[in-house]
């Protein structure tokens, strides 16, 4: 099958940076849509960033203009570069693909998730 390791969470002060890395493995062909997730505490998961294969994004507004998506196909990578952070972007952050798989096969993944939290 696929797995997906998430990576690059952890505590920063309001106004930081980090990066988040997501890397596919298994049996993988092709991968389309790639993208990430998040769930606060006591919320609904919701979409924050996607980027297509040939590189299309879509963004939630409240990131629009802090947060960057963007993917590595020959790493079978996506990445979040996500700046100016807010206490509100404090979350669960899951990354998501719809993989192709050797057997032809398509299945929709997720990872593990890791923790971002924004505080002084």
């Amino acid at each position: 099958q696929v797995q997906l390791v998430e990576s690059g969470g952890g505590l920063v002060q309001p106004g930081g940076s980090l990066r988040l890395s997501c890397v596919a493995s298994g049996s993988i062909f092709s991968i389309n849509g790639m993208g990430w997730y998040r769930q606060a505490s006591g919320k609904q998961r919701e979409l924050v960033a996607r980027i297509t294969s040939g590189g299309s994004t879509t963004y939630v507004d409240s990131v629009k203009g802090r947060f960057t998506i963007s993917r590595d196909n020959a790493k079978n990578t996506v990445y979040l570069q996500m700046n100016s952070l807010k206490p509100e972007d404090t979350a669960a952050y899951y990354c998501n693909t719809n993989t192709q798989l050797l057997s032809g096969r398509y299945l929709e993944v997720w990872g593990q998730g890791t923790l971002v939290t924004v505080s002084s």
